[in-house]
Formats: structure tokens, sequence, C-alpha cells
């Protein structure tokens, strides 16, 4: 695989490599592809026989695939949410040694204002990781009750001035719409006081792309139905950016590592945690890379 120097660093390489243990003959799969900086370090390690599968729902990260392959025949690419991923590879039962999950926006995403999902460049309110389908932003924050839009920022940002800031934004569309990022990050401010470490917009920007792209919704149908495609010794592993995200992981993963005495007393798990505690970046990490600050890994091997 070509890649060029335009790759996004991905975050916790090391640590990734370490836990994924890549099989060179092994068949991987990268589900959330972004700008393939994972799958560098999973090719480097396979051999001709290995294989990567590549998922991706944004139309910019499969063209990225597309000409970073330049032919690679290991490679094959998918455009697909990664919810479509058991339906999709539905004859890889106990195939597949290794699969894994970069969740969030990647900075490409987050650097290109027309997407929508910063406020540091105004740019429309579009938020979709599938620009072909599906609601925007706009669509939403325009039309939505206020008590929605308190309870999606509430639930998904974790922002305790939700309530505040759904009155504002409720006020404000009533004169004009709210088309654009800047726009909306100006409104969420006025609605915050005092002074804070990261800016008061972060929070409800974060909630309303968790809510447009489903993102939790795939991420726990995707838990519980891609495990059965493992190999004996296959891992599973997630690197989430919030605590929602990771809380999920740490829970589902955690169950599944449990002993099921339900039927018989005894028993030995299916799958084990192999890592008790998510992994963070080092300090150095961080100074080079900033995304990696929030950056939580965590992996799952099966054993049966």
């Amino acid at each position: 695989m070509n890649f060029t120097n335009h790759l996004h660093v991905p975050v916790l390489s090391s640590e990734f490599e370490n836990l994924l243990n890549v099989r060179p003959g092994g068949v991987y799969i990268d589900a959330t592809f972004g700008r393939g900086g994972h799958s560098k370090i999973v090719l480097s390690k396979l051999s001709s026989t290995g294989r990567l599968l590549v998922f991706d729902r944004d139309v910019c990260a499969i063209s990225c695939a597309k000409n970073l392959a330049n032919n690679d025949s290991r490679v094959e690419i998918f455009h697909s949410e990664f919810s479509e991923i058991p339906s999709i590879l539905s004859a890889s039962r106990k195939k597949i040694d290794g699969i894994f999950f970069d969740l969030g926006v990647s900075s490409p995403q987050l650097e290109n204002s027309s997407r929508g999902f910063s406020f540091k460049c105004d740019g429309p309110l579009d938020m979709r990781m599938n620009q072909e389908k599906g609601r925007t932003a706009e669509d939403w924050i325009n039309s939505a009750p206020e008590k929605e839009i308190a309870d999606v920022l509430w639930r998904f940002g974790e922002e305790r001035f939700s309530r505040k800031i759904a009155k504002k934004i409720v006020y404000y569309r009533k004169d004009k719409a709210i088309k654009t990022t800047g726009v909306l990050a100006d409104i969420i401010r006025s609605s915050i006081k005092g002074s804070y470490k990261i800016d008061p917009a972060t929070r409800s920007f974060q909630a309303i792309r968790i809510l447009i792209n489903e993102e939790l919704l795939e991420l726990e149908s995707i838990l519980a139905s891609v495990l059965c495609m493992l190999k004996k010794g296959g891992r599973l592993l997630v690197i989430s950016f919030h605590s929602i995200e990771d809380r999920l992981v740490k829970h589902h993963f955690r169950d599944l590592s449990k002993v099921d005495t339900s039927l018989s007393g005894k028993g030995s798990p299916d799958y084990r945690l192999l890592t008790k505690k998510p992994i963070r970046a080092t300090r150095e990490e961080i100074q080079a890379n900033r995304r990696s600050r929030s950056a939580r890994l965590r992996g799952l091997e099966c054993l049966v």
C-alpha cells in the first residue's frame, strides 16, 4: 500500500500495534478507515497472503483509501457504515484475526470547514459522515423542539447548560434560521457565563454530531454482532475519544469477559480482557499530537 505523507498521525500507534499482535497471513478489518493511519501499521506487518478489509461511510475517506491502496491485492474496500459489516461479510464467521475501530472524527474532517464538524472556521451546518444521505445538523437544529435539543446536548455531550443553550437556540431561530457553525457556536457561547479551559461550544457540537450520525447506535449494534467473526485468538480493538463511547465499550467488554454460570454453574469465559483499564497516550505523544490527549484504547480477545 503506497501511503503518502499526507496521512494524519494515528493515535496510540505503538500501543495499537502491540495489542493487535498482527499475524502476517491474517485477515483484518479496519472498520473506520479515516485516512488510513492504523491500516498502514497493519499492512506493514502483513505478508503477501494477508488481507485487510477497509470500511468507511465517508466518501472522502473511501476515495483516499482507493488512491492509497494503489492496486494492493491484499486490500478490499467497502463504502459502508460499520454496522453493516456482519451482513456484508456474512460468510466470514470465525475467519477474522482482528477488527479495529478508531471512533470519532478524523483530523481532515475537522479541518474541512465545509463538513461542519468544527467551529474553528465558519462553514455550513452539515456534520454528516456520509454526505450522500440523511438529515444535516442544520435540518435538526432548526426544527427540533426545545426539550429534544436540551436532552440531546445532555445525553450525548454531558453539557450541564443544555437547557439554557436549547432555549437560546429556539429563541434565535424564531427570527432567522441557524445555517453556519459560526452562528451556532456564538449562540452556545452566549448561553454560558464564565471562562473555561475548552471552548464552550465543544460539548454541544459533539452531541449534535453523535445524534446526526447515530454514532452510539452504530457502536452498540456492531459490538454485539461482530464478535462471531473472530477466530480463536482474534482481537477486537476500539479507540474512543470521549467518555460516553468509552463507557459503552468498557461495560460491553467487561460483560463479555465474565463467565455465564446461569446454566451449569461452571465454565470459562469466551473472551478475555486485554486491557483492564484503557490505554492512554503518553505525555510525549500528547505534546506531539494534541488529538491523542483524549484517546482511550481497549482490547478484547476471543478464546473459543
